[in-house]
């Protein structure tokens, strides 16, 4: 029984030094285009779904009409496209650069329509920690997450005249790509 004891003691004393060595060396490849570690989606998803079951709202206080699903386009044009995309486009550069992969959330592969509101809603007002996908609270009212929350939700029945409008957008990337044009000449030292 000692031994046991010793054992179990010496396990939860190495194994813990074995893993800090293994990170500290760099030996872990930690790339967004390195596969993932074992257990890691397990891993996140348990406790990212225990997470959201314990604090999404289970009640929606907007309808699902045109007015709200055109608003929640707008939204979604505006802080959602750089990365999710727009219908029938090539999915964004920034989204093939994340990992996980930012889904296209308005594709048939990409869509979260079977996602209750408030998951969406969740996800959207607190972000999710190591994917990109930052927190809008302090960037978007509770009205315009509940929108593009309702959007999300629909995707797949969405209004003609919603879909017009997501399709007729251009995809806002900003700042993340370079000006149109030819690059600067450099700067001459005299």
């Amino acid at each position: 029984m000692g031994k046991f004891i010793v054992s179990l003691l010496l396990g939860f004393i190495l194994f813990p030094v074995v893993v800090y060595m293994y990170l500290a060396s760099g030996s872990m490849d930690v790339a967004t285009s390195a596969p993932p570690l074992p257990m890691e989606k397990t891993l996140a998803n348990l406790a990212i779904h225990a997470r959201m079951e314990k604090e999404m709202p289970h009640t929606v206080p907007l309808k699902p009409d045109e007015p709200t699903l055109l608003a929640g386009a707008k939204v979604y044009d505006e802080h959602c496209a750089t990365c999710h995309g727009l219908p029938n486009q090539p999915a964004p550069v920034i989204a093939k650069g994340m990992y996980p992969h930012a889904p296209q959330l308005l594709e048939k592969d990409g869509m979260v329509t079977d996602d209750p509101p408030g998951e969406s809603f969740w996800k959207v007002k607190n972000g999710i920690r190591l994917t990109g996908m930052p927190g809008f609270s302090t960037a978007l009212t509770k009205d315009e997450i509940w929108q593009v929350s309702l959007l999300l939700a629909n995707a797949d029945k969405l209004p003609a005249s919603v879909q017009r409008t997501l399709a007729s957008a251009p995809l806002n990337i900003g700042a993340l790509s370079p000006a149109p044009g030819p690059s600067p000449a450099p700067a001459t030292v005299p």
